[in-house]
């Protein structure tokens, strides 16, 4: 029962955290620019707002591949909400972002055809990574299933602190922060204008968004496993974690300069061999 507790209140809850935390990031931002930025409700006043635009696409097939991308997002955040095998959950998360790049380039505008290909090179760039994760939390726990995970007696940070660092950067990749903010941007300060989301437009952007929330939910979820484990006190420890990897993120969004795609492999690369391969080798010796 508690399973499906768990999965309804993700399905229904993780946009509206997604959007006050996308909020409460666009309020920090600002002040550590020296703004006052919008209210922390600026995102459910913008989607509200898209929804109420007339449903214009620039093909057929761009709803349909914005819908996919949502519901894929669901689907991947659902099962690690359900305690089922994380492995297949990333799995799913890597085909969400699949949908997201055919509908990028499902239209003829340069800049969103020039933003899927960078998505597709930060795919690259982070799947790897990604699944030393889910192979370091197996070699840690035994198990790939989430309620096996969450179980154990001592969180599993204390095995992966290598892995935890590399999530850490795949994680600014995937809410797009700089300095890995290539395919798209929620600020202005990018050369091919939005990217990926140039041609989306009311609700079609509005779709695209919501499923950015569930990602972001999904996202800190992860973050929230390494540090639960079968004592109570551990999920307070796990959700000031995941604010504070959460902080850090828009840390390095604003004191970072974006990079080219090719700096992103080499630094991606380049921590995924050191942090995660390493951090993997310790795992399989003892």
């Amino acid at each position: 029962m508690n399973r499906f507790i768990s999965l309804a209140l993700y399905l229904i809850l993780a946009p509206f955290i997604g959007a006050l935390l996308d909020g409460i990031d666009r309020k920090i931002t600002a002040r550590m620019q020296g703004r006052k930025g919008p209210s922390i409700f600026q995102p459910f006043y913008d989607l509200i707002k898209l929804f109420s635009k007339q449903m214009i696409a620039v093909n057929s097939v761009q709803l349909l591949l914005n819908c996919s991308y949502l519901v894929f997002l669901a689907i991947a955040g659902g099962m690690v909400f359900f305690g089922t095998d994380i492995l297949m959950s990333l799995f799913i998360l890597s085909t969400a972002d699949m949908f997201l790049i055919l509908a990028a380039s499902s239209d003829s505008s340069p800049y969103s055809n020039i933003g899927a290909s960078r998505e597709m090179l930060q795919m690259m760039a982070y799947e790897p990574m990604t699944l030393l994760i889910a192979v370091g939390f197996y070699l840690a726990t035994g198990s790939f299933r989430v309620d096996d995970i969450i179980q154990q007696s001592t969180s599993v940070i204390l095995m992966m602190p290598g892995l935890f660092v590399g999530y850490i950067l795949i994680m600014a990749i995937k809410l797009r922060k700089s300095p890995f903010d290539l395919s798209t941007s929620h600020h202005a300060h990018q050369e091919v204008v939005k990217g990926i989301t140039t041609e989306m437009s009311g609700p079609t952007l509005a779709i695209m968004e919501i499923g950015e929330y569930y990602e972001k939910m999904l996202l800190l979820a992860v973050v929230a496993l390494f540090f639960i484990n079968s004592n109570w006190y551990s999920w307070i420890i796990a959700i000031i974690a995941c604010l504070g990897v959460y902080f850090i993120e828009i840390v390095i969004d604003n004191v970072s300069a974006r990079i080219n795609w090719r700096y992103v492999l080499n630094v991606c690369w380049l921590i995924t061999l050191l942090c995660g391969g390493i951090n993997i080798l310790i795992l399989m010796l003892i």
